[in-house]
This record gives C-alpha cells, structure tokens and sequence, in this order.
C-alpha cells in the first residue's frame, strides 16, 4: 500500500524493526498481486537509472591484441531503463498487471523472416529505428485463488537468478546490475507462459514457490560472449512454443531478514524453438539446464547477498557448427564456439554506517560496500578440444558507497577492477591481459506514485514517509531506555 498512518501506532519495542520493515517494504518494492486483501483499485508507478561511467579500456577485448583491451580512457552516459508498471483489480481476485521497458532511451530494432508458401528458406528483413529499445516486460491476468496456490497467465519476469527474481536497483549495490548474471543470461528475463505460485508454512518453515511453463530458449542466439542469453525470444511477433521450458523457484523464509532461494530451468530440446524449424534437424535434442541458488541477509546494520548460477547445453558444439553459417541477415551474431557449461557466482556485502554508530537522525544514510564476482560464458567446452577463450573469464572487485536520501531513491558512486583470464579473488592476471577499470556514478528510484482505492486518488510523500519512520524509531529507542531503568 501507498499510503501509510504509522502516527498513532501502538507497538512493542522488540517488534519495532519488523514493523519498521514492513513499512518500508510495502513503500517501495513494486510487488506483483500476491493476495486478495492487496488495498487497491488502480496504482501505477516504476523505477529508473541513470548512470555515468569514466574508464581506462578500449571498446573490444577481442580485437585480436595479446593484450586484450587496448588503454584507451573514455567516458559514456546513459539511462539503462526507465520502467512504468501498472496493476489494476477487476475484483478482490482478479488483477491485471504491466510493465513497460524503456531501455536506453528509445526504441529497437524489429526482425521478420519472409516466409514464402511452404518454404523455409526465407530471409531476415530489419526494421530499425533510433536509440535502445521498448519492451513489453510483464503483461499477465493474476487469479488470486488462496495464499497457498495462485494462477498467473501472459507475459512474465522468469525468476532464474538474484537479479531476474529481484531485479529493481535498490536490490543491488552497484551502479549496473551484476556483470555475470546479465553476461550468461538474458537481464530482465521475461516471457510468456502460465505460471502457479503460492506461499505455505509458518515460523522456521516458511517458504513461497513459483513453477512456470514458458516459451523455451532459441539456439540460434547461443554465442561465445553471452552463452544462452541471446536465445532469449520476442525477437519475433510470436514465440515458438514447440517445446517450452518448464522453471520452478522456491525460497525460503524462516528467519527475519533472510531469504534463501533457488531456481532451475529445463528445456528438453531447444532446438525445436529455432526460427527456422529444421536448423537443428538431425543433432538429437539439444536440452538446457540452467541452475541457481543465492540468498539476502538484511537488517538495521548489514546488507549482504550471494549467488551462483550454472548450467549446461548439450551439443554445444552442434550449435557452434551450425550458427557460424547462419545467414548474416539474422540478428544473431554466430560466434563460436558455444560452451557446454557457463558459471557465475558473486556475494556483496553492505553497512550501514548510521545506524551501526547509532547518529543522529539528521547524519545521511550512507552504505559503504563491497562487491565480488566471478563469470566466465565459457567455463567448459563439450570437448578436451573444443576452443574456449580465456578472454571471458573475468574476476571482478567494485567498490563504492550508497546514499539513500529516501527509501526509494538511491545515489551510487563506485570503483570496478576487472582481471582478465583469471579465476583469482586476488592478485593481478598471470594471462597478460589489460585489466579493465572504471569509476562511476549513478541515481536511482523506485516505488508506487499513485494508487486509487476505488474512492480517491492518493500519491506518495516519501518525505513525510521517512520522517515518520524516523520520528517512531526515536520513541522506541525511549521507550527501551525507560525499561532498562526499570
């Protein structure tokens, strides 16, 4: 809910940071229907990035030098994505939800293959248009049947991962998302399908679930830079839906603050998704398993997350063979060789420095952090001889500081180190590769601006919000103070 009364609230000192919490949460996180006592009609709202980046590496690491990047420093400015989400309840438990991406600052480029009767040999034809590109990123008609099973069917965030399954920039410390995530997968993974989800258990065994039936990966995108990524669909008006994917998440939620989760994805023969339905014919099917575990940790002091995503696709070298001889027209960029297996993991950890030196409420809310993480698209080839290259293995430090004004609006400043052809957590490579550095500076925001309730329409002061927040957090730090006389 939007609009929050805390004044006139009576609570208990120890239950004082649960519901400090929850407050937040319900104020900025742009969560989907998950019940039938959500307290709206209409509400709309979003997020947005803006970041500017100075660096000291070249464009290409694979522009054919021993060296790798070359030192060239440069700096870029950009708006990564601006999102406007929409939900809107026909009744207590139907609702209907959206969101749309604006990625980088315009719209994309739209692919048709001309198929004449019968045929198959058809080619690619392109229509672009300026800037980065327009999404439909979620779109889905919610049944909200009981708080243990629930349906949602159309277009849908695919929860592979920390940042698909949380991917809003307060969830993140950097100015980008993480590099090894949107590296090997597609960042925000979105397609269409059914979903069923739902949460049970209480106390020490709480947990929520999502099992999904979507479109499944297209092979025609698999690459060397980004492994599966680019097999991500929507590049056409519909979805090959031959063979789709099946994807289950289960998190669990027993302890305050923490949640700890995984997910898994399969699709039994990706191949039968291909533009072009026999471009795979005769290789057997070509399954892809992808799998993660990652876990938050979150309280007044510390922020901390991990993650570790890995997989494997069969005949990855099937693959390889074939999308090097893709037509050129095609907007895949067939670079070989495609790897079996991918890997990234990563962890971060942030604290918060108001609060661990108890400061006066006007000291500003400042996180210094640390990030690490390691990926690598092509971690294992399908064979001894299959050619991998070290250039995508990259270990990477950033550093920097959070600044959180309000609860929904984030300024970022950090310093990223990447080391090329490299698994080690410290040192510099032994590979002979530039190593890659940029420092950065970023804002964000993110909440719901406008929610009515079928009577009236209301927007948000965050302002009075956190004033509120912090007018209550002062009353109880009293009211403990009196029971310890006591």
């Amino acid at each position: 809910m939007i609009v929050i009364n805390i004044s006139g609230r009576n609570i208990e000192a120890n239950n004082f940071e649960n519901d400090i919490k929850s407050e937040k949460d319900t104020a900025i996180v742009l969560q989907k229907p998950t019940t039938a006592n959500d307290d709206y009609k209409f509400r709309f709202g979003g997020y947005g990035e803006i970041v500017a980046s100075w660096k000291d590496y070249g464009l290409n690491r694979w522009n054919g030098q021993t060296t790798g990047s070359t030192r060239d420093h440069h700096a870029t400015i950009a708006l990564p994505r601006f999102i406007m989400a929409f939900d809107y309840k026909f009744s207590k438990r139907w609702a209907l939800s959206a969101e749309v991406e604006f990625e980088g600052g315009g719209t994309g480029t739209e692919y048709e293959i001309e198929v004449g009767s019968g045929s198959e040999n058809g080619e690619y034809e392109t229509e672009t248009e300026t800037g980065g590109e327009v999404a439909l990123e979620q779109f889905h008609l919610t049944y909200l049947a009981h708080p243990s099973f629930n349906v949602r069917m159309g277009h849908m965030i695919v929860p592979v991962g920390i940042t698909n399954t949380h991917h809003e920039p307060i969830y993140f410390f950097g100015t980008r998302r993480p590099e090894g995530e949107t590296t090997i997968l597609p960042s925000t993974w979105h397609e269409t399908g059914i979903e069923f989800f739902g949460k049970f258990g209480k106390g020490l065994a709480k947990f929520d679930y999502e099992a999904m039936i979507i479109a499944g990966a297209n092979p025609n995108g698999f690459d060397k830079y980004n492994w599966i990524k680019k097999g991500k669909q929507n590049y056409f008006e519909a979805d090959n839906f031959t063979r789709p994917a099946y994807v289950g998440r289960l998190n669990w939620h027993g302890v305050d603050g923490l949640r700890v989760g995984t997910s898994l994805y399969y699709c039994g023969d990706a191949g039968r998704n291909a533009d072009k339905l026999n471009t795979y014919k005769g290789f057997g099917n070509i399954s892809l398993l992808i799998w993660s575990a990652d876990a938050q940790y979150i309280n007044r002091w510390v922020e901390a997350r991990a993650n570790i995503i890995t997989g494997r696709v069969s005949h990855a070298d099937d693959i390889s063979w074939v999308n090097r001889i893709y037509s050129k027209d095609s907007p895949y960029n067939r670079t070989p060789n495609v790897a079996k297996r991918a890997l990234t993991y990563s962890c971060e950890l942030g604290l918060n420095v108001k609060n661990i030196f108890n400061c006066s409420k006007n000291f500003p809310n400042i996180i210094p952090f640390a990030h690490y993480e390691y990926y690598n698209p092509q971690e294992k080839g399908e064979k001894s001889t299959s050619a991998m290259d070290d250039r995508c293995q990259v270990s990477l430090w950033t550093m920097g500081l959070n600044w959180r004004p309000l609860p929904n609006l984030v300024v970022k400043a950090d310093y990223t180190t990447r080391q090329i052809g490299t698994r080690k957590i410290f040192g510099t490579s032994n590979a002979g590769y530039n190593s890659e550095n940029e420092f950065s500076i970023g804002v964000a925001y993110i909440g719901w601006f406008i929610k009515h309730n079928g009577e009236k329409v209301r927007c948000v002061d965050y302002e009075r919000l956190n004033q509120q927040v912090n007018e209550l957090r002062r009353e109880v730090e009293i009211l403990k103070a009196k029971n310890a006389k006591k």
